[in-house]
Formats: structure tokens, sequence, C-alpha cells
């Protein structure tokens, strides 16, 4: 401390708020505003279309241009993204994936029409295809590939933007899907080795160390905050025992553990919503309490994102929840409150232990690109115990399974306590992307984009032929088109096995209800579990297949991404008694009005179709008035409830009765 009255504060974290919805012009002035509120970087949301490479007109992109992010199509897009927001000086983290080099690409060209140095810019693109197969959805082509644009990217960002870091790591996702602290440390760390072991080559051996440097972190921070605290001083030690040992980067600053952080979502309650905002607070001391471990950028989900869209009061609730533990508290003028503790020191010693047994096992099946199935396999079996746990009321979650009885929420007013983003939007943005279209150079075009496929085919890095596509005019579905064209598509591993697990205790009823009812239909029980439209969050569904099978169904998941007509035809093929779909996105009423209409067309009206997501109460009498059986939000989180429901709509002698 310098005196009495100014005690020295270490600098607070950057505040972020993920965001980015409907348009980029709308996206540009929610930036624009949390920048004026005292939000101190950018966390942008792309849509799903732009995260899966596809232009907004694609048959997959129809009901989700604009939901869960901003549609980014082309430079346009980019350019009124980031209108009036300098960029040379902004720290701007873009959470994309698959897409990543394309969006830097577009990101890059960009900042050099506003003049900017391009060596200063700062930020971060997610870039984490590994975690992607295991956890979000969102890859394109094939594990190899995708790990060679994660070099390209990480490569030409050394050698021209050496601020930028080309990747994030990202256990945030695996905790979504279940991971225990032991599996998301080793999941991780796996990854980053991966990708450790693709850079090393590419670089002169001096300048190795320094590229391990650039590499950051985006973790997650779940409820039981001391362990999530713990497991943060974990990565702490492991990193840095990783790269000093497997990679003998000796410089201490370079093995330095960086990440930022969104804390979970995966426990935000649709019941009793306004209980979120104490999760939240208490999920972000996690990563901020503990100097030796604590976040370099912080971003919170709002008290209300188990319901929909937050609004833009709801974000700045959780950016002033950010600010005042910043800047009343004191936490920033101490040093780490916790070194020397002993319940600590343990709790951090046994995950380490934990994590190393885990990061051998994945190196023995030749790390993580080898272990992807096993991995998936393992996440969907973490899952299944942690929502048994709260089914039996052995993981008490207030208002969900304890207390609850409660007064109305006068958070959720008129507009239902979130935004909705208007379905116009969607046609909007295809017709300004028809115009980009119509108005470009074609012959600067092709060969942009016959560049780009040179460099692809050739092993060479895609970075500069990217960049030199969004100055053409290239679309995003453009520039996917070229790599899926050069490196195939992927679909990758669902982890739920057409086998029973040990997991079917408890389930002797609905197990003997299945039976009686496939002696009546004169078969097993077909359930068919669908995923339509673009939306990878895969973890409900596989958990609603994982149950079903258990319970002694026929179940029939093939994974994310399919359109409204592979179901439909799958549904027929299979003769199934009855369709689940499952849609978080938002885009459930112009999805499921296709599926209900195709259905029909099919001949099969007569087969019940139930519908699970993040679902309004409003668009549930929709979906209902569709034909739709059932609609469950995640309020219903009593998975054998569902089944009696599925065994019950597939009945012949109840269908019979009505």
């Amino acid at each position: 401390m310098t005196d009495a009255q100014t005690p020295t504060r270490d600098r607070p974290w950057l505040i972020r708020t993920y965001a980015g919805h409907s348009t980029a012009k709308a996206s540009n002035a929610l930036y624009r505003s949390n920048l004026s509120k005292g939000q101190t970087g950018l966390s942008v949301a792309f849509d799903l279309p732009t995260q899966t490479g596809y232009d907004s007109d694609h048959v997959l992109a129809r009901g989700e241009v604009g939901k869960v992010g901003v549609p980014v199509s082309h430079l346009g897009d980019m350019r009124t993204l980031f209108d009036q927001i300098p960029l040379e000086q902004m720290n701007t983290s873009m959470t994309i994936n698959a897409t990543a080099p394309w969006l830097l690409a577009l990101y890059v060209a960009v900042a050099e029409e506003q003049g900017a140095d391009v060596s200063k810019l700062q930020g971060t693109v997610q870039n984490d295809l590994i975690k992607e197969y295991l956890s979000r959805g969102t890859y394109i082509c094939p594990p190899k590939p995708s790990l060679k644009m994660i070099g390209d990217v990480a490569e030409y960002c050394y050698t021209h933007i050496p601020k930028w870091n080309p990747m994030n790591v990202c256990s945030y996702h695996l905790q979504e899907a279940g991971a225990t602290p032991e599996q998301e440390l080793s999941f991780a760390l796996a990854t980053a080795i991966a990708v450790l072991d693709e850079l090393k080559p590419r670089v002169p051996a001096e300048d190795f160390p320094a590229l391990c440097g650039r590499i950051s972190f985006f973790v997650n921070a779940g409820i039981r905050f001391v362990t999530e605290m713990c497991k943060m001083r974990a990565f702490v030690d492991l990193w840095d025992e990783i790269l000093e040992q497997r990679y003998g980067v000796t410089d201490a600053k370079y093995r330095r553990f960086r990440y930022g952080v969104q804390v979970n979502s995966l426990g935000l309650t649709e019941q009793q919503p306004e209980n979120n905002v104490y999760r939240i607070l208490i999920e972000m001391l996690a990563v901020t309490l503990s100097k030796k471990a604590r976040a370099r950028a912080v971003q919170l989900p709002a008290w209300n994102e188990a319901l929909g869209l937050p609004r833009p009061w709801d974000q700045q609730w959780s950016m002033r929840m950010q600010q005042i533990l910043a800047y009343e508290t004191d936490l920033l003028e101490f040093d780490d409150l916790f070194d020397g503790n002993p319940a600590v020191d343990a709790k951090v010693e046994k995950l380490k232990e934990g994590a190393r047994a885990e990061l051998a096992n994945l190196d023995s099946m030749g790390g993580a690109i080898g272990a992807i199935e096993y991995m998936k396999g393992r996440l969907v079996d973490s899952n299944a115990d942690r929502l048994n746990k709260i089914e039996r009321n052995e993981t008490i979650v207030v208002g969900v399974n304890k207390w609850v009885e409660g007064e109305p929420s006068p958070l959720q007013t008129e507009d239902g306590g979130i935004m909705v983003v208007d379905p116009a939007v969607e046609q909007e943005q295809i017709d300004r992307l028809n115009t980009w279209r119509a108005e470009r150079d074609s012959d600067a075009l092709q060969k942009a984009l016959a560049d780009l496929r040179a460099a692809a085919k050739e092993g060479a890095n895609v970075m500069p032929a990217s960049i030199a596509c969004a100055k053409a005019g290239v679309t995003t579905g453009e520039w996917a088109g070229e790599m899926r064209a050069v490196f195939g598509e992927y679909r990758g591993p669902t982890g739920v096995s057409k086998s029973v697990s040990n997991k079917t205790e408890g389930l002797d009823d609905i197990r003997e209800a299945v039976n009686a009812v496939s002696d009546r239909l004169g078969r097993r029980l077909k359930f068919l579990v669908g995923k339509p439209g673009l939306d990878g969050h895969s973890n409900g569904a596989e958990q609603i297949a994982f149950r079903a099978r258990d319970c002694g169904m026929d179940i029939d998941y093939e994974g994310i991404r399919l359109t409204p007509d592979q179901i439909v035809t799958a549904a027929r093929d299979n003769e199934v008694h009855v369709v689940g779909l499952s849609i978080l996105s938002g885009s459930h009423i112009p999805l499921v009005e296709d599926m209900m209409t195709k259905m029909r067309e099919a001949g099969l009206g007569h087969i019940p179709v139930i519908v699970g997501g993040i679902i309004p109460d409003d668009d549930a009498k929709r979906l209902r008035a569709m034909g739709v059986a059932k609609v469950y939000t995640p309020k219903d989180f009593e998975l054998n409830a569902i089944m009696m429901d599925i065994v019950t709509l597939a009945d012949p002698k109840a269908v019979a009765a009505e």
C-alpha cells in the first residue's frame, strides 16, 4: 500500500457482455450502448448460420437467422457491425470456431478499411473445433483438417497480429454438457496439447514459447464455487507443468494460464428465475476471488437466459454485478486469499491427480483427436449422472426440486421478461445478401475463390487467401463451401449407443409399461429423437434418447443438424411411433410448422410429435395449435414423466379410448 488512504489496487479483469442478435446494425447499436455503460471489451455472438458456414438463405438457415447471435454473411455485414467502433483501440472476443479463419479475415479487412495498424489489434477468436465435436456442434470439417485450420490462424496471428489470441481452448461447453471438474481439466488440456503439437513444427524453435504464450482458455464456473475455484488453481498448475515438462518452455511468463470465463448457464432455472441472479454472482466469485487464478476477462449470462434472449436491461444488470465487485469492494487490494490454505491445497491436488490420470488415458488413445468418441460418451454419461441426482433429490436445486412454491416474478412483465427477435429480420437479411451478391465484381470473386481452393488443396495457410476473399466480397457460405469441397464434411459421434446402460435403477415401472405397449403394437416401441435446423446444443436430446433407451424403447437418434425433410424421411422409413424434436435456438415456430406440414404431406399426420426447448408459454400454445402433442421446457426436468408421456402417446389402447 502507498499509504493508509490509497491502497494499491490490481487492474480489474476485462468486463464483457456476450451479445449480438437480429442484424449487424442492431448489434452495433447494442455494442456502442454497452461500451458507453462501462463495458471494457466486446464479446460477439454470431448466429448459427454464420457459425456453421451457411448463408442466410440456405435451407438449413431457415428460422435461425439472427436468433442466437448476429448474422455476418460478408464484409458489408462486418463493416456495419463495427461502425464507429475503432478496432485498433478495442479488445474483441469472437465466439466462432469452424468459420474462425473467415470471421477473423473479415475483421482484419474491416480494420484495414478503418485505417488501423493490424499489428496492434487485440482480441480472441475461440477457434476450438475439438469441443464442437463433444458439446456445441458447430463443426463443419473432419478433425484433422479442422486442427490444421486452427494452426493456420495461430501461425498467421503470430506473424501478423502478435497481440491477438488465436485460440481459446474452450472448456465452457464441456461443463455445459455435464463434464466433471476432472473431465473439464483433462479434456481441455488434451485439446491444448493437440494444438501445440500441430503448431510446433510451423515456427522456429526459439519462437515456440512465445506462441505458447498466446494460447488462452475459455472456461466455465459452476455453482459449487469452492470446487470451481480449486479447479482454476489446478488449471494454472497443470498448464505450467505441461508447458515446462512436455514442451521445455523455460520462461515463466509464457507458461501463464490466461483465461476468460462465462459462468454456468446449465444451472440457470426457468422456475423462480430471479434466483439465477444469486447463482451468477456466486459463480463469478470462483474466478475472481483467487488472485493466483483470476480470470482476465469475465462475461456473465443474464438472469433470464433459461427463458429466452435477454433484453439490454438484463445484460446491464449482469454487467453492474461485475462493476460492483471490481470497483466497490476491496477484492483487488489483496494478494491471494487462499495461498497456504490446507483445504484448498488438498482439493487442488486431488483435482490435478484425477486430471493427470485422465490425460494419460487420452494420450494412450492418440490424444484429443483420437479420443473424440470416447470423450463424447463420457460426457453423456456424466450428464446422465447429474440429471439423475437432481431427479432423485440428491442434488438440491432451489425452486426446482425443493422450495418450489413461490411468488410470481415481477421481473417477467408484459414482454414475458425476454426479447423476441422480429421474424421479418430473416427476409431483410436475405434481401441485403442478394443485393450484395449482385453488386460484386465477378472476375475478382472467382479468382479469390480459386486461390482459396488452391491454398486449401496444397496445404498452404488459408488466412491470406481468406482475407483476399473477404475483400473480393465472398460470402460466409461460399468460403465454407470451398472448405467443405476440399476437406469434406463430418458428422460427430452422438455419445448415445444402442446398448442399455447400467443406469436402469428406478425404471422398472416404465420398462414394464414399454413392454406392455410394445406387445400391443406388435413390435418394440420406436421413438425418433430429431434435431432440426442448426442448433448444436444436443445435451437435452442426448439425455432423452439415453433415458428412452434405458426404459426399453428402440431409439432412433442420428445427432444434430438435420432438415425437416430428413427427419420426416427417417420417421417414415423406420416406421416410428413417436417423434421428439429438440430445438434450443429459438427457431421452434418455423421449424416445427415446416415439420408438421411435411409429416401430414407424407401421410404421417397420425404420428404424435413432441417438442422440447426454451419455449415461451405463448409459443407453446402456438405449437399445440399446430398439432404438437406435448411441449417441454427446462422446467420439465423429470425425464421419467416425459418417458411415461411417450408410452401413453404410443399406446394403441390409449389412442382407441380417445
